[in-house]
């Protein structure tokens, strides 16, 4: 049985257990228990505060946990990256009233900056050689310049829309963050099997995402024009049909190039095309 913590609310919580939905690992979804075990997959979860699982899986309460980069690097706890899960992206950078004439990074020599993340926060600006105050706080950081609290703030930005109703903008991205899987290193042999298997069952998803299944009818004179434009996993499947000349080809696309390229087939004289969703891929 592996355990594994997860984020007990918010964002994260909810794209994590979809993922899990996705995999068909079956978590019961309330919140009101602190360890939950699968029905159906030897996993048990456990819900912590997100600036808790680091040291939970690096201390071997739990084998594993899936949490933003962000609080990783943060809390420099004794875990390993496993695998980068590609949801909740974020990033966290510094932000300025709105009004204020901003010239580069030496602006903030003397300043008093607000953040939930010191240590990010420390490093980067001991590599730009500036020195600030910084005033460590949990909690609402986007408020501390309106209420003369602080000068800046160093935060998790997303939309950017909570930092334009507290009248800042951002000013310099420090890094880019993004769902971890991350693990203790002195898994037993038993459990990095079941982890195995895990990784298996994200793989099949995340490859699937934004894949679609297409089908079409091709009169076989334009066979090598359109072959030529199609980017298949490996060699698109071809069929001959009952209608002399022509034949079905079967292939996957990516939704980033779909319209470009259907708009090609059919001007190569493709026809019937279906498109369907792809629910899980394994290559």
């Amino acid at each position: 049985m592996l355990r594994i913590a997860v984020q007990s609310k918010g964002r994260l919580y909810e794209e994590t257990i979809a993922m899990f939905e996705e995999s068909d690992i079956k978590i019961s979804s309330t919140k009101r228990t602190l360890l939950v075990q699968s029905r159906n997959f030897p996993i048990e979860v456990l819900f912590l505060r997100d600036d808790d699982i680091p040291q939970s899986v690096a201390s071997g309460v739990a084998d594993l946990g899936i949490v933003g980069e962000n609080e990783y690097a943060e809390k420099e706890q004794d875990a390993v990256i496993i695998k980068r899960l590609d949801f909740s992206k974020c990033r966290l950078s510094l932000a300025i009233p709105k009004d204020v004439d901003y010239q580069g990074v030496e602006w903030f020599n003397g300043k008093k900056i607000a953040t939930s993340y010191p240590v990010i926060l420390e490093k980067y600006l001991k590599e730009q050689g500036v020195e600030s105050d910084i005033h460590v706080i949990t909690g609402s950081v986007e408020i501390a310049p309106g209420i003369g609290l602080a000068d800046a703030i160093f935060d998790i930005v997303s939309s950017g829309s909570t930092l334009v109703s507290n009248r800042l903008k951002e000013v310099e991205v420090i890094m880019k963050s993004e769902a971890l899987l991350i693990g203790n290193k002195n898994l037993s042999e038993d459990k990095k099997e079941i982890l195995d298997e895990l990784l298996f069952r994200i793989d099949a998803v995340k490859t699937a995402e934004d894949k679609k299944y297409v089908l079409m009818n091709v009169p076989n004179k334009c066979l090598d024009e359109v072959l030529a434009i199609l980017p298949g996993m490996r060699s698109p499947t071809i069929m001959p049909l009952a209608q002399q000349d022509w034949c079905s080809i079967h292939t996957v696309l990516d939704e980033q190039c779909f319209w470009e390229i259907i708009g090609k087939l059919k001007a190569l004289g493709a026809e019937g095309i279906l498109v369907l969703p792809i629910e899980k891929m394994i290559i």
